[in-house]
């Protein structure tokens, strides 16, 4: 899941040859910090009452038509590398979806298909990175980014967001965090963890900074159809930004995929070369059964209006909408959510910080969460529920909540 959850360096000190043998690991990663992600999880491992509100993944099936289109390439035994780009068939569709469904126009030849968004973020940062360059992060970040950027020989900048301000940053703090060495911002909206969507307007304020301050953007909109707000806009259809932008999508979210692992990459001409090099070294090509799985959940995706992803946001928008009314009659202040299915949750009231309200909340009310401190420094105070949980779950997680804050009041 590009989790950290090993601190590398004590791994490396307690080692019993570490008398007679230098240090191997590089010092990039003696630097890597342990995530707080996985070990919550591990307190209930196993245990049937346990409800989770922690990972971000969709409860929904991978429709059978997709799972059919993968199966039928097994069966024959058409299990071979594909082309480094991935098959052509699936960029090109990729490319009309893109233009079709949210005016963003990379064509085919400009589209690598990787292993989910999490490698396209990996290649663009390293495409990217020199030693020192400074990326900007806007705050609460997806919890890889900061490492990711790390090993790109980058040097992660926390752009922080308000609560009051939804999350959301302005063009005026990005601004402010900009120096001499800043090369490129991270965007993703809707947003993991806050569930925010930035406007158009605000993307234009954005986009006016990164023209100014000659910056690049990589935009993961990996969430871009599960955006509650009427329409989803990308900053790489913006005028003058489609040279300035490295669009990052993917089937895990949208389709209901994740464990295809599918997703791409589409970049300016002088960026996609080398992005291309970088994934032939270093993947050759993202599984051709997965591809083909993409192919058909597109395909019947055109034929089909996109039904099945109309559902799935209907469905989301009301178990988000659930459950921030319930943490917030519960006293833990959050927003409703625009975007993605998660919901980002202030328990200041509880007198604990969000690391200790969640790992007491695993152990005495079996629900888990995620602390918001996974996410950046201004989580801190914050946990981030998912409700890609059925509707049951979330009102059961609800009772238990309401138990466990009375107990701790």
């Amino acid at each position: 899941m590009g989790y950290f959850s090993l601190n590398l360096l004590a791994v490396a000190q307690k080692n019993e040859y570490n008398g007679v043998m230098r240090n191997f690991l590089s010092e990039t990663a003696r630097r890597l910090e342990p995530s707080s992600f996985l070990n919550y999880f591990g307190l209930a491992d196993g245990d049937k009452q346990l409800i989770s509100l922690g990972v971000g993944e969709p409860d929904f099936k991978t429709p059978k038509k997709v799972r059919r289109a993968a199966l039928k390439l097994i069966k024959r035994g058409n299990t071979q590398y594909t082309g480094c780009r991935g098959l052509l068939e699936l960029r090109q569709l990729v490319s009309r979806y893109l233009f079709e469904r949210f005016a963003v126009d990379y064509p085919a030849e400009n589209t690598v298909i990787t292993i989910g968004a999490s490698e396209a973020v990996d290649l663009a940062l390293r495409a990217i990175c020199d030693a020192g360059d400074e990326i900007l992060l806007p705050e609460p970040y997806y919890v890889s980014y900061a490492p990711a950027v790390a090993l790109a020989g980058g040097v992660p900048v926390p752009v922080r967001c308000d609560r009051e301000n939804g999350f959301i940053p302005t063009a005026e703090n990005i601004q402010k965090a900009i120096t001499k060495k800043t090369k490129a911002i991270i965007l993703s909206y809707p947003n993991n963890p806050t569930g925010a969507v930035v406007s158009r307007e605000g993307l234009e304020e954005i986009a006016s900074v990164v023209r100014q301050n000659d910056l690049l953007v990589i935009s993961d909109e990996i969430y871009a159809e599960l955006n509650y707000t009427g329409k989803h806009y990308s900053i790489a259809a913006l005028p003058q930004m489609k040279e300035r932008t490295i669009y990052i999508g993917g089937f895990s979210k949208s389709f209901a995929m994740t464990g295809w692992r599918v997703g791409y990459i589409c970049c300016p001409d002088y960026i996609d070369k080398a992005v291309v090099e970088i994934h032939t070294h270093t993947i050759i090509c993202a599984p051709r059964m997965g591809q083909a799985a993409a192919i058909e959940a597109l395909k019947d995706g055109f034929a089909g209006g996109f039904a099945f992803i109309e559902e799935m946001r209907r469905d989301y928008a009301e178990r988000g909408r659930v459950l921030a009314e319930g943490l917030n009659a519960l006293g833990l202040a959050c927003t409703q959510p625009q975007g993605a299915f998660y919901v980002f949750a202030n328990v200041e009231s509880t007198g604990l910080d969000g690391d200790g309200f969640a790992e007491r909340l695993i152990k005495e009310a079996k629900v888990a969460v995620v602390p918001g401190s996974a996410f950046g420094e201004a989580g801190r105070n914050y946990v981030r529920c998912s409700y890609a949980a059925s509707m049951q779950n979330i009102k059961t997680a609800l009772e238990r909540l309401a138990d466990f804050l009375k107990g701790i009041s």
